[in-house]
């Protein structure tokens, strides 16, 4: 038998059975990773050991999670960041290092080359949580993901100087400059080359793969391309991430990148979770146990001094509040390439084992707080216009001034696809109706054509109030996000307990919770889409169309309890 099968299949079976508790308990699924690579590593039940080969394919689920994230980011929309990139990003690695280096120095002793280690160390945050959880939550392009997203790729951008900085200091200052110099213009040519071939022939590729007809084909076209770059950057001094998140942002300016982003997220949903098992494989808890009083020092330390840097860099840039708060809970946590640095710098002897061990821990425990505060932060901050006081008077004095003349409409909760044919369906019915987005170029498109949308987050009571909900005759709740919708639904049926409300939801596993939480009706696109598929397939099938819409009357008869009466077959 292969010595590792036994690893793998306890591996595989710990995972089942974790993540599934943590979805029960709607944890993310990284704490549940990582709680395994703590329970079975070497310093847990050391039922599993660590390898290289576990490494490579942990540190590829980072690379997989940056190409899916580069899929999100036009080239467009990283040249219109490249102020957050650069400005926010710069500034929180420098104020970041020196705060940590000063303490590390003053308060343990140590010098200043061990200061600069342990500063760009520490500055580092989790790209891999933090992105994971900006995507689950669709936050990635509010403000605060923008500024968090600036962030985090200047810091991959960072890794390449502080893998050749650290060596320069463990040996002797004199070549230190020049080898920085030459890395930063290495790094700005290798990126320049790739993204100017890439925009040449990106589409190229994936014409020429889709001809083949084969979606086999597409998918290794894909991995190609995605450990191509990555190792091509990781070539020239740079991460592994970053190429393969330049591939990403290269694939999202052609028409194949939805049909990427579904190939490619078993390998990175895999991968990634591969990878929070090494992080947890870790952390010694003997040691942690042993030096828990001076832990939780350097723990609040890291936390509390990352988010306040990032604090006073927003606020500074005039970024409002609630966004502040919401970036800086976003950033205040030691990151996998941190673990990478500090890693290097114990190998340079550039640090103690004390030194170590002790901010690899604190590096280690952050992250594991960092889901929690992450979450805290949106519910605490999550408001209308995830602005100040002034900003929330002026959003509700518009939403206000949209539904002053207002009665008997309907409250449209988000205006994407689904929420403009609702509008366009009641605006042909003549029903009055007032929309809510938070996407600024939705609405200003809206506005053009004259339609009633307005910022606001529907989840917020005096958003709804200011929308007239207290006149409306029904609400909708067009957006998937079924945590949203469940705030809405209580916040209207404190204010309205007759008024009918309707929400869409993905699929049938939040209807019962909806509907306990008020819902008039929940509508699962999943069945819907199924219906018509299996109306459309009877009909091919020889079927009748009489009988084939039957079936679907029938079918929705006994799934809609506000529309059974219209669906049930007529008498006879």
């Amino acid at each position: 038998m292969h010595p590792n099968l036994l690893s793998v299949l306890l591996l595989l079976s710990a995972a089942v059975v974790a993540v599934a508790v943590a979805r029960r308990f709607r944890l993310p699924s990284m704490l549940a990773y990582l709680a395994i690579g703590i329970a079975l590593g070497p310093h847990g039940l050391a039922l599993l050991s660590e390898s290289a080969d576990v490494h490579i394919f942990a540190e590829f689920g980072v690379v997989f999670l940056m190409f899916s994230i580069g899929l999100e980011f036009s080239l467009k929309r990283l040249q219109a960041m490249r102020s957050l990139v650069f400005g926010f990003g710069s500034a929180q690695m420098a104020l970041t290092a020196l705060g940590t280096g000063l303490v590390t120095v003053l308060a343990y002793g140590q010098d200043w080359k061990s200061g600069i280690a342990v500063g760009l160390a520490v500055a580092m945050s989790s790209t891999a949580i933090v992105a994971r959880m900006l995507s689950e939550r669709f936050d990635l392009h509010s403000r605060s993901g923008r500024q968090t997203m600036g962030v985090l790729l200047f810091q991959d951008l960072a890794v390449a100087p502080c893998l050749i900085l650290l060596p320069a200091l463990a040996a002797s200052g004199d070549e230190l400059w020049r080898s920085l110099a030459v890395a930063a213009a290495q790094a700005i040519a290798v990126l320049a080359l790739l993204i100017w071939l890439g925009k040449k022939l990106m589409a190229r590729i994936f014409d020429a793969a889709a001809k083949i007809r084969s979606n086999e084909v597409l998918v290794l076209t894909t991995l190609w391309i995605v450990v191509g770059l990555s190792f091509l950057t990781a070539q020239n001094g740079l991460s592994l991430a970053l190429g393969a998140f330049v591939g990403g942002m290269l694939i999202s300016e052609t028409v194949y990148r939805h049909h990427v982003e579904a190939d490619i997220r078993p390998f990175r949903d895999i991968l990634l979770g591969l990878f929070f098992v090494t992080v947890g494989m870790m952390l010694d808890l003997q040691y942690v146990l042993a030096n828990a009083h001076k832990l939780l020092l350097a723990v609040v330390l890291l936390i509390g001094g990352k988010a306040l840097v990032m604090l006073l860099i927003t606020r500074v840039a005039r970024t409002p509040l609630v966004a502040s708060l919401r970036t800086s809970a976003q950033l205040a946590q030691g990151g996998e390439f941190g673990l990478v640095l500090i890693e290097l710098a114990r190998q340079l002897q550039l640090i103690s084992v004390n030194v170590f061990q002790m901010t690899l821990s604190a590096m280690l425990l952050s992250m594991f707080i960092a889901p929690f505060l992450i979450a805290r932060a949106a519910r605490l901050s999550g408001d209308l216009g995830r602005g100040d006081w002034a900003h929330k008077a002026t959003v509700i004095h518009t939403i206000a001034v949209h539904s002053l003349d207002l009665g008997q409409h309907v409250v449209i909760c988000g205006y994407g696809r689904t929420g403009q044919r609702i509008a366009e369906f009641l605006g042909i019915e003549n029903i009055p109706f007032i929309a809510l987005d938070v996407d600024p170029q939705r609405i200003a498109d809206a506005r053009a054509q004259g339609i009633n949308v307005v910022f606001g987050n529907a989840d917020r009571p005096e958003v709804l109030q200011a929308a007239g909900i207290s006149r409306a005759r029904a609400v909708v709740v067009s957006y998937p996000d079924a945590h949203s919708a469940e705030r809405v639904l209580r916040i209207v049926r404190g204010t309205r307990p007759d008024i009918a409300i309707v929400v869409r939801t993905a699929d049938d596993k939040d209807v019962a919770r909806l509907k306990a939480a008020g819902a008039t009706e929940v509508i699962p696109e999943v069945l819907e889409s199924s219906l018509l598929i299996a109306a459309e397939t009877l009909v091919h099938a020889g079927i009748p169309m009489k009988k084939a819409i039957q079936h679907v009357r029938a079918a929705r008869a006994e799934r809609y309890a506000s529309l059974r009466d219209y669906y049930a077959p007529a008498k006879k």
